[in-house]
């Protein structure tokens, strides 16, 4: 790996090493680009991962001070733990369960097909579906995606086997296995998956595609990347005229150190990136960084989401297998008709045994409770994941009332349901339990939301910058040399899980980085 000095202000700093940062770093180290990428997390392996849900928990999880407020469930249940996200080399590429999905088109375009629908901030996106279709072929390439590239899907286990059985009594068509970036076959010098069913607890086997074993060691082979970890950056220096000049961090050891830049890329989460650009107010840029338009935060989105759960006479052991290689995207689409604007997925889902307490009825103890979790071997379970509502009032700020380790604000994650993700939501939860009425199970059970994963918005793309923060190309609109490399960037959330769409946007991303430095306008 490459060692560059502090002072080089030509190497391009990236901040996080997931899926944009990760995917961000190497694409530009392969075309010659020197990048320093700091991680606030530890370095695992696919050795040092734990197939144990609470111990691998404390191992990925980032777990430094969060607050929330809002009226949504999850401020109620789980108050210090908003999102559940991961803090190590990699990110959340370690903990995500594989399913890799395109936008729709439609998707692309929701103020245009949604119309007007109040107390939404929708917007549509400054790109299409025909312009990232290029990139996204890149991307399931890199990432294996199955179905894509004549790769095979992945075998169902005893989960999918319930799910599609009461799918396809119930007349849904486009039920399969999933697109899972998982490899079901040798790939990419992988190995297949081996169906251990801890894909959330990091892949041992090392089939799931995560940045932390696949762009980074290849971004190190260059000669052109140097990744320093437990590096936590807290704020983003610039000079007079409004231009980055470089990152302060605190290392490992908690000194105060400062990297120089050409440019600086912004890959930390949802949370962390409108955090970090709040934390480098100035005198230039009182109100954030990057945030004349006062959208930075602003427009969280955490997709609409809940389990369904049933009990079945036979056993099922949805535990065994892959967590979430199976799907129905028959709902996805947008029909008014249901009595709400967008679409979800269905997607299977198992918990295991601690998981599963903590998570099936938060703080509902009692004689229900006991017999959901006597029949654990007995049951199997979906995941509900629907496009919600941007809204400018669901936001990232700082509470200056509580800090972290280096004396800075904790963020507070402020969320309240959208009517149309109630609406969703009510939809998505009867049919999931149709689905396994028909598959005949005795008893249905609906899980409410855990914390969230799927963290969007908050640096919003778009065409204006009096509404966005960032173009096309996630280059802010009010710092030439300042981009959003993540989730952050969405404009609106989708139907789908997000990984591909936040890959695919990096290596096109990197694309336009090169050209701008190649043409020495940046």
């Amino acid at each position: 790996m490459a060692k560059f000095e502090q002072t080089d202000d030509s190497v391009v700093v990236i901040i996080g090493s997931g899926a944009g940062g990760g995917t961000l770093s190497n694409e530009l180290c392969q075309k010659g680009v020197k990048v320093v990428c700091l991680e606030a997390g530890a370095r695992q392996s696919p050795a040092s991962f734990i197939n144990d849900e609470w111990k691998s928990f404390v191992q990925l999880a980032w777990l430094d001070p969060r607050t929330t407020s809002g009226s949504w469930r999850v401020a109620k249940d789980f108050a210090g733990l908003p999102a559940w996200i991961c803090k190590t080399v990699g990110g959340t590429t370690t903990h995500w369960a594989g399913a890799s999905l395109r936008f729709q088109e439609h998707e692309f375009r929701i103020k245009t097909h949604y119309g007007d629908i109040a107390g939404a901030n929708l917007q549509d996106w400054p790109l299409t579906l025909q312009e990232l279709e290029p990139w996204y072929d890149k991307a399931e390439d890199k990432m294996g995606v199955t179905r894509t590239h004549g790769i095979p899907g992945l075998p169902g286990n005893n989960n999918f086997k319930v799910f599609h059985a009461g799918a396809k009594r119930l007349g849904y068509k486009e039920v399969h296995t999933g697109n899972m970036a998982i490899n079901s076959q040798p790939r990419h010098d992988r190995g297949r998956c081996m169906q251990l069913g801890f894909c959330f607890q990091g892949c041992k086997s090392g089939a799931k595609w995560s940045t932390l074993y696949t762009e980074i060691p290849k971004a190190e082979a260059t000669g052109n990347f140097e990744l320093r970890t437990e590096c936590h950056v807290t704020r983003i220096e610039h000079d007079d005229k409004g231009k980055v000049t470089g990152v302060v961090y605190f290392d490992k050891d908690g000194k105060e150190q400062r990297q120089k830049a050409r440019i600086v890329c912004v890959a930390g989460n949802s949370i962390e990136t409108p955090r970090l650009l709040l934390l480098s107010a100035s005198s230039l840029f009182k109100d954030g960084l990057a945030n004349s338009s006062g959208q930075v935060g602003r427009n969280y989105m955490r997709h609409m989401t809940g389990s369904v759960y049933a009990a079945f006479k036979n056993p099922v052991h949805m535990y065994r297998g892959t967590t979430m290689a199976g799907i129905i995207r028959d709902e996805s689409g947008h029909d008014p008709k249901r009595g709400f604007a967008g679409g979800y997925e269905m997607e299977t889902l198992a918990l295991g045994i601690p998981f599963m307490a903590a998570f099936l009825n938060p703080g509902g103890w009692g004689e229900d409770f006991t017999w959901w979790m006597d029949r654990y071997t007995h049951l199997a379970g979906m995941w509900l994941v629907g496009e919600d509502m941007p809204r400018e009032s669901n936001r990232i700020t700082l509470n200056p009332n509580v800090k972290d380790k280096y004396g800075n604000p904790a963020p507070n994650v402020h969320f309240d349901d959208h009517p149309n993700d109630i609406a969703m939501r009510e939809h998505a939860f009867r049919q999931g339990e149709r689905v396994y009425q028909a598959a005949g199970a005795i008893k249905t059970f609906r899980t409410p939301p855990y914390p969230s994963t799927h963290n969007l918005g908050t640096c919003r793309m778009g065409a204006s910058k009096d509404s966005s923060v960032c173009d096309k190309f996630g280059r802010t609109h009010d710092v030439p040399n300042l981009f959003i490399s993540d989730g952050s960037q969405f404009t609106t959330g989708g139907a789908e899980n997000p990984t591909l769409t936040i890959v695919t946007l990096a290596i096109r991303q990197a694309d336009h980085i090169a050209k701008l430095m190649s043409e020495r306008t940046i």
